[in-house]
């Protein structure tokens, strides 16, 4: 397991597996649907939906250009709350302060709480390296734990698995980790969960160490807020002696009157609920209930070399609810995995590039992995216009260009492979500039047209053997309408 995946194939040849997999197709296309259909109707009891969506963009674009200020009052309130906050300026610094700080606890065991950012970073593998072990609380997150597999969806990271693999995972991992599965395990809900529940139950009672990420930090109070659907979370923020979260740096909200707006919009966006079942809160140390130390990681990564770029920043506007997912029709039938990063799907095709890069050959394909229907920008509860980005960063791939990597300024080279790609930009860029050449290509075109192939040669033909190819009109526009004065003359 990784959280970051590099080394895997572009996503092209990731896909091209994925969609021979008649299995994972069935299970992605009944999830997706479900949830999508139960978003839909969740959405639509609100009749302010619209302004709270406006409003949660607003907040964060507000949030986002004033964060400097908003990460030091986080600092602050946290500090006089009993916390101690550490800075982490990429993955490894903050593996290193997590790792450090559990050796000073004396534990080897750590039970997690959904955690993105730790995925992100690889935080289990990490531990693991130095002889700690993370225990992964989330049911979705133990399955895929258990069965030595990676997430494959923002909000059901298990989604790609069906109840029979889940139960024949448990009967043969379960043991190898803790309490093993019942004898007779069935492959119903009920019976899962229960056999979840009791395996993890040692582990809660057990742990001296918790791991939590956050959904939002409320600035003016230094309040971390987690919202979840089973409870286990809150096992995992109230049990052990020590809690230690990493949380992005993005996730901050400046005041609780912002936070209500989230609380409605993330729930119906994610689990078509009005609200959730378990919504955690905690605000530093007391001395009478929670853990006695808390620390608050907070983790760059990327971040602020996204927030430079004035177009690609509104990817950090996201509050991880996976609508976006669940209505894209390339993650319908490539699913997760073939993203190679720990964000699948539209949001992770803008997030991932800009968080790790365009170096690699799966980054620089991720902008790519999008139809642009524009789906995904109509049910972001957040506005992010997904297209717009993945447009942008096609531009950075293609062309290269200015952009900001580790705090620096420097000028990207054009990712290999898309020389003729950059040959039919220019072309068409400069035929645009030229009006007359336009006009006579044009007309060539059209009085040639039945000469024209069916199919695209060359490497056209990964385009064109599974679309029609539109037909070039009997003559131009411009011709059309100086013959007809625009259709004045009856035309048609």
């Amino acid at each position: 397991m990784s959280g970051t995946y590099l080394g895997m194939p572009a996503f092209p040849e990731a896909a091209r597996t994925a969609v021979r997999d008649t299995t994972l197709r069935g299970n992605l296309r009944h999830a997706t649907h479900t949830i999508r259909d139960k978003r839909a109707r969740a959405v639509a009891e609100l009749d302010d939906w619209a302004e709270l969506r406006e409003a949660g963009r607003r907040i964060k674009d507000h949030t986002l250009r004033h964060l400097d200020r908003y990460l030091m009052r986080v600092e602050e309130a946290v500090t006089a709350a009993g916390g101690t906050v550490h800075w982490a300026a990429d993955a490894d610094e903050a593996n290193a302060i997590v790792a450090r700080l559990v050796e000073e606890t004396g534990e080897r065991e750590v039970v997690k709480v959904k955690s993105m950012a730790t995925q992100e970073i690889g935080l289990n593998e990490a531990l693991e390296a130095v002889g700690i072990h993370a225990y992964e609380t989330d049911l979705a997150e133990l399955i895929v734990q258990l069965g030595k597999d990676r997430p494959s969806h923002i909000l059901v990271p298990a989604i790609h698995r069906n109840r029979g693999e889940i139960r024949d995972i448990f009967r043969s991992e379960m043991s190898e980790w803790g309490r093993p599965a019942p004898q007779g395990l069935t492959d119903t809900p009920a019976e899962l969960a229960e056999a979840a529940r009791l395996h993890l139950r040692e582990k809660f009672l057990r742990a001296k160490v918790g791991i939590s990420g956050a959904n939002f930090v409320v600035a003016e109070t230094g309040t971390l807020v987690v919202v979840e659907s089973e409870g286990n979370g809150r096992m995992c923020l109230t049990l052990p002696e020590t809690l230690i979260s990493v949380v992005g740096i993005e996730k901050i909200v400046p005041s609780w009157q912002d936070l209500e707006v989230f609380l409605q919009t993330l729930p119906r966006s994610s689990t078509a609920e009005r609200m959730n079942p378990y919504t955690s809160m905690w605000t530093g140390t007391t001395d009478e209930d929670g853990p006695r130390t808390f620390h608050l990681v907070l983790l760059d990564n990327g971040r602020t070399d996204t927030l430079a770029d004035e177009v690609g920043r509104q990817a950090l506007r996201c509050i991880r609810c996976s609508a976006c997912l669940n209505v894209c029709p390339v993650y319908e039938r490539a699913g997760g995995h073939a993203y190679g990063s720990v964000y699948p799907g539209p949001i992770g095709a803008i997030l991932s590039p800009q968080l790790r890069g365009t170096g690699s050959e799966i980054d620089a394909s991720l902008p790519y992995a999008s139809s642009l229907c524009g789906a995904c920008y109509e049910v972001c509860p957040v506005a992010i216009d997904i297209p717009e980005v993945l447009v942008h960063l096609r531009e950075r791939v293609v062309q290269g260009g200015p952009a900001v990597r580790r705090g620096n300024r420097v000028v990207l080279r054009p990712a290999k492979g898309h020389a003729a790609e950059r040959a039919a930009m220019r072309a068409a860029q400069w035929a645009f500039a030229h009006p007359g050449a336009l006009r006579t290509g044009q007309r060539l075109a059209s009085r040639t047209r039945r000469l024209h192939p069916r199919t695209l040669p060359g490497p056209g033909r990964a385009w064109s053997g599974t679309r029609d190819l539109p037909r070039v009109p009997a003559e131009p526009f411009r011709d059309w309408w100086q013959r007809t004065r625009g259709g004045k003359d009856g035309a048609k």
